[in-house]
């Protein structure tokens, strides 16, 4: 999914779009290193989550920025390609989220991967949302203000994961 919505977004103009892509990206990374340390000890996995909630950190900060880039240089992303793009992804979300609902009150670790199909499912929703807005409007604010929420939901959950680990380090 990737690469299909890192396409699309660049096509179609849209930072929300981009936004979701990089996402995609970081949470096949962030699987990855969660299915790494699933079976060892709570130090490893607590440090495995802080390094990924720093990096959901640093991906909201970007998104934010990018979004104020394109506030500031505007233009007019294809609706279209957003509306359909965006529902496709929300498809694959929505299997994830269910499959990890059983983990969301887990360790850091895995509430850090639950957390990010959660906000993967209500990133698609807005994206959706963005796309009839751009479609309605005929302007792209729709777009980087859902941008701008995906940034703030990245920071968010970063916060989240960070302050989990540190605790879960401090009483190890």
């Amino acid at each position: 999914m990737f690469f299909i919505e890192a396409i699309a977004g660049l096509t179609a103009g849209s930072t929300s779009l981009q936004a979701d892509a990089l996402d995609f990206l970081a949470d096949a990374a962030n699987y990855g290193i969660s299915l790494f340390v699933v079976g060892m000890a709570l130090h490893h996995r607590a440090r495995a989550a802080l390094t990924k909630g720093l990096t959901m950190g640093l991906f909201g900060l970007w998104v934010l920025a990018a979004s104020m880039w394109h506030a500031a240089h505007g233009s007019v992303p294809a609706a279209v390609t957003m509306g359909t793009v965006g529902f496709v992804a929300l498809l694959a979300n929505a299997a994830s989220f269910a499959l990890l609902w059983a983990y969301r009150a887990g360790d850091s670790n895995m509430r850090s991967v639950w957390l990010c199909s959660r906000n993967d499912v209500i990133g698609n929703c807005a994206v959706l949302l963005a796309a009839l807005g751009v479609f309605g409007t005929g302007t792209g604010w729709p777009d980087v203000v859902v941008a701008t929420i995906m940034g703030a939901l990245a920071l968010h959950g970063a916060w989240h994961v960070v302050r989990q680990a540190r605790s879960e380090l401090r009483g190890i």
